[in-house]
């Protein structure tokens, strides 16, 4: 191992006296499960892998699982022993995670016998559509999540009424047509992310976050960002995080102010779209500009000091890998980012389906969320190194002038809009307590909304299936800064936070007036119907 490897993964050991407890413990076990097998007497399986009723029928099926699950605890016991700093142990643990799941005998034909008897009951039929699965999923670049095939941009999902109002490179802003005779003064601009298409906010009707808000009675805007491809010849691949703020987030709520006549809009972030949308308003503000009235942030980062399993992609060398990577332009792949995404939580989003798809021969259940999951985008590199290094790895953002855009510091701390903050309680992707973090960083009355559930579905919640519920706090221009405090005080309250977020919105959009049935404006005309022809455009 060369010196530059070793000085990046240390020597890993452990103590003595814990390795030898851990050997006991494993001895032990052991041998208790192998008179159990021997006796008959193995507790059911209860991880949802072995539940199967084949696995149950043979001992020897039953014992193997067994045996896989308690080596699994303790490899993870020898990790939680390491003599390693924390920073590490978490990338041992990450790495663990990966060769335990992809170990799993349910993941293999000859050790799975749920997937041996589907075999035998359907007289080898399964096997032939599992290997079809397989050669359609190599030609696609990835496993599927989802019957694709039931679903289509336009058709059955982003199908609420609306116009594509402007484009540039980079995006195209899209108004929605009332559906209420009268409509809030001030609009709604919504910043999705833009590592992922815009229509998860805008599913199917019955769970469309954009329909809700119509019909609460906003005029409602939303960006839907370019997907760019390395065929592109514009140039659009070489955009910077200044390009994104500029060029599309201040844009676009510029558009919206000058359609509907209004001085300022209230705005909505998610996710990455939050992070770029409060880094807007700092750069406007710097410029003595205040384009909004009211902010919200839906499970966004702007306090990077904790990102959850994500720190274990974060360093200072992988940083500088996709610095040389993009010094001249170049795309981050869709492929990259939505492989990584999925390998956080392997077992759910990987192996799950290569037994189904492949060793079953299933083809995976209609759902309109995983079907956007596979609609990944490409990044323009530029971007994406500013990104990482300024925010995952330096948290430059929550210093006060030391991130830049356009050759102008940046303050996040001047942001003194009322503003709602919305985080999800199992939320691998931007853990709760990040995201309650930017309390600390606004400076207006704040509300902060803890949802259950993790990072999409906390989010994607709407009112009538009275699903999951929600804790609340008052609104304060102090909340706590101990995020724990803040919870310990809230009220959980039932079903969807959705209109918890209404009534707060509502508050502070204005009076309403007569609903205007024409899109655009005289300068702005409608170029094609919602949702557009950049969400359509697919990564390759």
């Amino acid at each position: 191992m060369n010196a530059h490897l070793s000085a990046a993964w240390p020597p890993v050991s452990v103590a003595p006296d814990a390795l030898a407890d851990i050997q006991a413990e494993f001895s032990r076990e052991w041998l208790s499960l192998c008179e159990q097998a021997k006796s008959g007497t193995l507790p059911p399986l209860s991880d949802r892998r072995f539940a199967g009723a084949a696995w149950a029928r043979t001992g020897s099926h039953q014992l193997m699982a067994h045996a896989y699950l308690l080596s699994a605890r303790v490899l993870n016991r020898m990790v939680d022993a390491a003599q390693v700093s924390e920073a590490l142990r978490s990338r041992l643990r990450f790495s663990i995670m990966q060769w335990i799941d992809a170990l799993s005998p349910s993941n293999f034909l000859a050790f799975n016998p749920d997937a041996q008897q589907s075999i035998i009951d359907s007289a080898g039929k399964v096997l032939n559509a599992g290997l079809a699965n397989l050669l359609a999923d190599l030609k696609r670049g990835r496993i599927s999540q989802t019957d694709e095939a039931q679903f289509e941009i336009g058709r059955n999902v982003a199908v609420t009424p609306g116009a594509v109002v402007y484009q540039n490179p980079l995006m195209q802003l899209i108004q929605y047509a009332p559906t209420t005779d009268k409509v809030h003064r001030r609009p709604l601009v919504i910043v999705p992310p833009n590592i992922n298409k815009y229509y998860i906010l805008d599913l199917q009707p019955e769970n469309s976050f954009v329909r809700h808000a119509v019909e609460q009675g906003h005029t409602v805007f939303i960006i839907s960002w370019r997907n760019p491809l390395a065929s592109d010849a514009d140039g659009v691949d070489g955009a910077t995080w200044t390009d994104y703020l500029d060029q599309a987030v201040l844009r676009a709520l510029d558009v919206a102010r000058e359609i509907t006549g209004e001085e300022q809009v209230n705005a909505l972030g998610f996710c990455v779209g939050g992070t770029m949308l409060a880094s807007a308003l700092a750069l406007a503000d710097a410029r003595g500009q205040r384009p909004v009235a009211s902010l919200t942030l839906l499970t966004s980062l702007l306090d990077f000091h904790d990102t959850g399993v994500l720190k274990v992609f974060v360093d200072e060398l992988h940083a500088q890998y996709r610095e040389r990577q993009f010094g001249n332009g170049g795309l981050m792949p869709a492929r990259d980012l939505a492989t990584t995404f999925s390998f956080l939580r392997p077992n759910e989003l990987v192996w799950n389906y290569v037994v189904g798809n492949y060793l079953k021969g299933q083809t995976p259940p209609a759902f309109d969320l995983l079907f956007w999951n596979a609609d990944s985008t490409n990044l323009p590199g530029p971007f994406f190194a500013w990104y990482f290094r300024n925010t995952y790895l330096e948290n430059n953002l929550k210093v006060p002038g030391l991130a830049q855009a356009a050759d102008t510091p940046i303050d996040l701390t001047r942001l003194d809009m009322p503003a709602y903050l919305f985080g999800s309680r199992e939320d691998h992707i931007v853990p709760w307590v990040s995201a309650y973090a930017s309390t600390q960083l606004l400076r207006g009355p704040r509300r902060f909304v803890l949802g259950a559930s993790g990072h999409i579905a906390g989010v994607i919640n709407p009112p009538a299936k009275k699903k999951r519920s929600y804790w609340v706090g008052p609104e304060s221009d102090d909340l706590p800064g101990d995020p724990n405090a803040w919870l310990a005080q809230a009220q959980e309250q039932p079903g969807s936070w959705w209109p918890d977020w209404a009534d707060w919105l509502g508050s502070h959009a204005g009076p309403k007036v007569a609903a205007r049935r024409q899109l655009g404006n005289k300068r702005y005309t409608p170029l094609e119907a919602a949702p557009g022809s950049y969400v359509k455009v697919r990564a390759v």
